[in-house]
């Protein structure tokens, strides 16, 4: 019986850049803010949220890009600047946390996002399932546990 915490590779496009996350994920978030659907090029991201400890670059160098976002909390992207492929994100709202990008880990079974925030900004040909929590904005942030 192997019980060894669950492992997982997010890549970028061309495969140089490289993270290892371990564990399960605190969050599964798909955002539907202008900004993500800028970034992306798609309708909404979705974000996977590790406690930072479990995250680990193991290829390649990332080039970053910082902006504001609609939480009011700056957020510092890292790409591949190969490819352009935006890897992993630093949210200063959930600093310890990392963000990193679903579809990085290419896996059609990865678990479902159990929110969506900013579904003000929402296509409206967009149906959630049922078991996806929409929140018009950002859920207010909890207090840190002890």
């Amino acid at each position: 019986m192997n019980d060894a915490p669950a492992e997982r590779h997010a890549v970028c496009h061309c495969g140089k850049l490289q993270l290892r996350c371990v564990g399960e994920p605190s969050k599964i978030s798909l955002c539907h803010c202008l900004d993500c659907q800028r970034r992306t090029g798609s309708t909404f991201s979705v974000a996977v949220f590790f406690p930072r400890s479990q995250v680990a670059l193991t290829a390649g160098l990332a080039k970053t890009f910082r902006r504001p976002s609609a939480s009011g909390f700056d957020v510092t992207f890292h790409f591949c600047p190969e490819c352009g492929s935006s890897l992993w994100w630093e949210p200063e709202r959930l600093p310890d946390r990392i963000g990193v990008a679903a579809g990085a880990f290419a896996d059609p079974d990865f678990p479902m996002p159990e929110q969506a925030v900013w579904s003000q900004d929402r296509h409206r040909w967009i149906e959630l399932p049922a078991r996806i929590t929409a929140h018009d904005r950002n859920p207010a942030k909890a207090a840190p546990r002890d």
